[in-house]
């Protein structure tokens, strides 16, 4: 019987429910979406012992207040929104004791832009595509295809409150920082040919500012326009989560979860995957400037992170 966990008292500005996505299926016109990032939202659910790719809350810039149905482990990872319990504020990096009765807020944005709630157990919401994620575009998934609204009731189809999943805590160099002046690495291409050795050199060198246009699907950025080579037009191809779209405007944008399946403006380059986290970390305003490297470097530093997040989640594995 599904176990009720949280009343939405107040919505706050971008609520849904997040998993790692739904693969597979760009061929058919059907989006990954997932969370935007993906290491705080595995650190998430790698606290309260659950698989890294378990659906959570993704939370945007002003979080929602939820009254808490039953008692439930949580972990809060992400962007500092102030979070806190009861009127005190609320740990993070860490698994905590919710009790039935508690309100969980969010305040302040203090840094970062998506905070993750995890629980320990699982969210009452369907499959569709293998996912839970939601995609706001198509309505697809997470609670009705929707961001959280006053009243909704969140459901899970089980929940673990063992007392050893208390009270574990990601170790303080370990938690990242969201900066508003990053340095994100690249790969340049797959259609660098459409631009002049000038165009890839003001890409590497000039700093770009995440305008207020920007959202789940893409980044638009503002900066020194990138211009093609010609006007000429080409076949539209499978879009990738990081990728520096660049249409006629000169105007790049990063390609984000909700990107569109595919996409027939010129790419200039794709952030890494390591450095991806902290692009979905950027708020409107924040400075991004791009450093190039290799596919080898790319592959060896996702090698580290994907071994370093295994090892966490062996080490918290749950009670499953």
């Amino acid at each position: 019987m599904p176990i009720p966990i949280f009343t939405v008292k107040k919505s706050g500005l971008l609520t849904t429910i997040q998993d790692s996505g739904r693969w597979g299926y760009q061929s058919f016109g059907i989006p990954a979406s997932g969370a935007m990032d993906t290491f705080s939202y595995r650190i998430a659910n790698a606290l309260v012992g659950n698989p890294l790719h378990a659906a959570v809350l993704e939370i945007t810039l002003a979080g929602p207040h939820m009254y808490a149905e039953h008692d439930v482990i949580i972990a809060i990872c992400g962007a500092d929104l102030s979070p806190q319990i009861n009127g005190k504020p609320a740990p993070m990096w860490t698994s905590l004791q919710l009790r039935r009765g508690d309100v969980i807020t969010f305040g302040r944005q203090i840094s970062g832009a998506r905070t993750y709630v995890s629980i320990a157990g699982e969210f009452e919401l369907p499959y569709v595509f293998g996912s839970q994620a939601t995609e706001l575009k198509t309505n697809t998934g997470g609670y009705f295809g929707r961001p959280l609204q006053k009243g909704d009731v969140l459901y899970a189809k089980q929940l673990r409150n063992h007392p050893r999943l208390i009270g574990r805590k990601l170790k303080r160099n370990d938690i990242p920082n969201f900066p508003k002046e990053i340095t994100a690495r690249i790969i340049i291409g797959p259609h660098s040919h459409f631009f002049t050795k000038e165009t890839l050199s003001i890409l590497l060198s000039e700093t770009y500012t995440v305008s207020l246009q920007s959202d789940r699907m893409g980044y638009r950025l503002e900066g020194p326009k990138l211009m093609t080579k010609t006007r000429e037009e080409m076949r539209s191809e499978t879009t990738m989560f990081g990728s520096l779209q660049v249409p006629p405007s000169g105007q790049p944008i990063i390609l984000m979860a909700d990107r569109q399946t595919t996409g027939g403006y010129p790419i200039i380059g794709t952030v890494i995957s390591v450095d991806l986290p902290k692009i979905a970390q950027a708020v409107p305003g924040a400075k991004i400037c791009f450093q190039k490297t290799t596919v080898e470097e790319a592959q060896n530093e996702l090698q580290k992170r994907e071994k370093w997040l295994r090892l966490l989640e062996k080490l918290h594995g749950g009670f499953r």
